[in-house]
Formats: structure tokens, C-alpha cells, sequence
């Protein structure tokens, strides 16, 4: 016998306004007092675009661990219809990517990839990304010599491109082609694209497919040190066909690049914002040297790039106190239960002292192969500015750009003075 059930009585316009005020500068300038709305309004209700949100950490972290749920992948995206979000060239290359394989696909690629950043390989690389710092930290102090600069620009989009382009032995002229491109694709996995952000998404995703396309097939030609050629050479063992071999290298690297830009380029400005806006944390920090780990871990609970996970239902399942139908589509509301005054003592409050739970980096099956690195870059970054901008602090109010899904900080202006 079906369970019996509540259905949250939550009104839809009401539910609508909020997002409408969220996916506003304005709105992305404080989410949070939106989120509060938003979990006022229950841990589970249905979306007015079909669907639930759930804001609860409980229930988030109920459904991300689990090995039942499963992501909106090709074969549930093509079968939305008409429903253009998802059937874009831009949403399909996306459902290609690891993070939206279900098993056992899911389990083989991911094998394939092996620990991309274990140890010994972040000990090789941990002299270039210090290199690479410096790099950028010169250019803004350079640039405060003649009055503000902006941080974003100059230091949190260039340092991951930088970083991941020396791993994977990428051309550094193609840096800012591929960092405009990896920002542009992820506008297709907005709440509500509008048509002209479906169309940069989609030109962005032809852009990836072209210039993966030939590096797949140079690094087959000619194969070196480096993951592209690994990944070939791994897929050559498991796919007889080399087409298809080399399609699942192509797609490893399209994820890499995606993943390790747009979500680290927002950790990194976002560790400096917070501190900046809260004086007396960073006076803590600065005296306490040793919670800078916690403050990577205490800005991905405060404020993750993603603030927005998909999952579907693999069958009618009880979730809280609601019944999700067999391939309805769940919201986690991510940003707004890292809120919550249930999982987190004064959740409002900063804290570098802090060491959070926190789905930052996924969870369960799907948590990031690229935390390591993240975590690395946001490390030394804090540690080498810490030492060389005592004075910095922020100069104009941060300009946001209006999403939902992905958090993105269009200008950091900082002043030295």
C-alpha cells in the first residue's frame, strides 16, 4: 500500500518571486536572506517548473550520498521532449561529462580516470602552481600601484587556467580562449536560460568540442607525458573501436577543463571577498596561520560555486515527507541548506575556525576528482597573500552576474592603499 503523504501547501507564485529575485544582481549580492525565505517555506515542496526543491542539509545529504538516485544523464534528458534546456548541444555535452553518468557507466569511466590528483602527483605540480602565483600575485601588485584592480580578473580566473593548461600541457595562448569558453558552457545548466544564454552556451560547447577534438587526435599522433595522452592509451585497452576511445578521452578532457575553471575561479574569489568583508576573521586568520585549510572548506560551505544539484528519482520514492515520482527531477538546494541552523551552529556567521561538512565538492559517488587540486590552489593562494597584501582590502561593491545554478563574481575591484 503507497504510503500516506503530505504535500507541502506552498504557493507557486510565491516560490517563482524568489527565484525572480534571486537571478538578480541584486539578489546574487545576498542570496542568503533569499535561501532564508526559501527554507522557511519547508524542507521539500513542489518547483513551479515541475519537480521538487529541497532546502534541508538533512535531506540534501540523503540524497547525494546515496547510490539509488541518479543524475539527469543523456537518456533523461532526451526524453524531456521538448524541453529545450535540456536537449541543447551545450546540455548534451554536458550529460556526457563524468558527473552526469549514472552506473555502471558511471563506475567504468570514472575507474578509467584513476586518482588524477593523488599525492606524488600533487607534489609535482605543487612548484609550478606556487610559480604561477607569484605570476599573478606580481600582476596585481603591479596594478595597485596605480589604484584598485580588479581581483577577479587579474588573479581568480587567471590562477586555474593556469593550472590545469601545465597539467594537461596545453598551449598558454590558448588559456583565455578556454576560460571564455568554459564560462560560457555552464550558462546551459541554469535554472531559467534565457535564449540568448542557450546560444553562448551552445557556441561555447562547439568551441570545446573542436578544440578537444584536435588535441585528442594530437595527442594520439604524437603522445607524450601528460593525462590526454594516458587517457587515450587507457581507452585504447578497454574500447576496441578507436573512434569510441577516443570520444571517451575527448569527453574526460572537456570535463576536466569545465570542471576545474568555472567552480575554482569562484572558490578562490569568493575565500578572498569573505575574508576581505570580515576584517576580524582575517586578523584571526593572520594570527592563526594554521585554519587556512578550514577557510577553503568554510567558503565552500558559505558560498559554493554551485549552489544548484539535479537529481532524479530511480523509482517513486518517499524523500522527508514528500513522494517523488519515478523520473521527477529533485533541486538541492545546496546554498541555501549550507545554511541551515539545524546542521551548523550561527550558519550565518563566517568562521575560518570553522571545519565544515559541506557538499562543495559533491558527495557520494560523485564527489569531485578534482578537490585535491582545488584545495591546493586555494591554500597557497591565501598563504602567499597573506605574506605579500597586508592592506588589501575591497575598494567598490563586488558586481555579480545575474544566475542561479553557478555562482559568478564579475569584478572584485581591490585597493592596496
Amino acid at each position: 500500500m503507497e504510503p500516506t503523504l503530505t504535500t507541502p501547501a506552498v504557493d507557486r507564485r510565491t516560490v517563482a518571486s524568489l527565484f525572480s529575485r534571486l537571478r538578480t544582481r541584486k539578489g546574487q549580492s545576498n542570496p542568503q536572506a533569499l535561501y532564508t525565505e526559501l527554507r522557511n517555506l519547508g524542507d521539500i515542496f513542489p518547483s513551479p517548473w515541475g519537480g521538487h526543491l529541497v532546502t534541508s542539509y538533512a535531506l540534501c545529504d540523503e540524497v547525494m550520498r546515496s547510490r539509488t538516485w541518479r543524475v539527469p544523464d543523456t537518456q533523461w534528458r532526451t526524453s524531456q521532449g521538448n524541453a529545450a534546456r535540456w536537449n541543447t548541444p551545450a546540455s548534451l555535452q554536458t550529460a556526457k561529462s563524468l558527473p552526469m553518468l549514472n552506473p555502471p557507466h558511471h563506475t567504468r569511466v570514472r575507474r578509467s580516470a584513476g586518482n588524477m590528483f593523488d599525492r606524488s602527483t600533487l607534489t609535482e605540480i605543487k612548484g609550478s602552481i606556487a610559480g604561477n602565483i607569484d605570476v599573478v600575485l606580481d600582476r596585481l601588485e603591479k596594478e595597485l600601484l596605480e589604484g584598485p584592480a580588479d581581483f577577479n580578473s587579474l588573479v581568480a580566473d587567471e590562477l586555474p587556467v593556469m593550472s590545469i593548461g601545465t597539467w594537461l600541457g596545453l598551449p598558454r595562448a590558448d588559456y583565455s580562449l578556454l576560460r571564455s569558453l568554459t564560462n560560457d558552457q555552464t550558462l546551459s545548466q541554469e535554472f531559467f536560460p534565457t535564449p540568448s544564454q542557450l546560444a553562448r552556451a551552445d557556441a561555447a560547447a562547439h568551441g570545446l568540442q573542436e578544440y578537444f577534438t584536435a588535441l585528442v587526435r594530437e595527442r594520439r599522433r604524437a603522445p607524450g607525458d601528460d593525462p590526454v595522452s594516458s587517457w587515450i592509451a587507457t581507452w585504447d585497452t578497454l574500447e576496441p573501436d578507436r573512434e569510441t576511445a577516443n570520444a571517451q578521452a575527448h569527453s574526460m578532457a572537456v570535463f576536466v577543463i569545465v570542471a576545474a575553471l568555472e567552480t575554482t575561479e569562484h572558490l578562490l574569489s569568493s575565500m578572498v571577498r569573505l575574508l576581505l568583508e570580515h576584517p576580524e576573521q582575517l586578523d584571526r586568520l593572520r594570527a592563526h596561520p594554521e585554519h587556512i585549510p578550514h577557510v577553503v572548506d568554510e567558503t565552500l560551505r558559505y558560498d559554493p560555486a554551485i549552489h544548484a544539484i539535479s537529481r532524479v528519482a530511480p523509482k517513486d520514492t518517499v524523500l522527508g515527507d514528500t513522494l517523488v515520482r519515478e523520473g521527477e527531477m529533485v533541486q538541492l538546494m545546496v546554498g541555501a541548506a549550507q545554511h541551515d541552523p539545524r546542521q551548523y551552529t550561527d550558519p550565518e556567521n563566517f568562521d575560518v575556525g570553522r571545519r565544515p561538512s559541506h557538499f562543495g565538492f559533491g558527495s557520494g559517488i560523485h564527489y569531485c576528482l578534482g578537490a585535491p587540486l582545488a584545495r591546493l590552489e586555494g591554500k597557497l593562494l591565501l598563504t602567499s597573500m597573506l605574506k605579500r597584501m597586508p592592506a588589501l582590502r575591497i575598494s567598490e561593491a563586488p558586481a555579480w552576474e545575474p544566475r542561479v545554478s553557478f555562482r559568478r563574481l564579475n569584478r572584485l575591484m581591490v585597493t592596496a592603499a
